[in-house]
């Protein structure tokens, strides 16, 4: 069973942006990451940005983004075999 990887915040950003998500905005501690479909869909999620995520933090950021983004692709960069 995987485990899902203890990740920074910005291993998390780095990740979302190789999906094409780029930071529109950030407030206090959060980003606010964006990415327009080509369809013109905007897709928007929200990173906390701290020096260590908890890892339940992680599993919502996760959830969050295989909302767009398919799980099989997001999968190698949240868990670890």
């Amino acid at each position: 069973m995987p485990r899902l990887r203890r990740l920074t915040s910005r291993e998390v950003l780095r990740i979302l942006r190789g999906f094409g998500f780029e930071v529109a905005s950030m407030r206090g501690s959060h980003a606010k990451l964006v990415r327009m479909t080509s369809s013109g869909e905007r897709q928007v999620l929200t990173v906390p940005v701290h020096s260590q995520l908890q890892a339940g933090t992680v599993r919502a950021i996760y959830r969050q983004a295989s909302r767009f983004i398919p799980g099989d692709e997001l999968r190698t960069s949240f868990f670890a075999e």
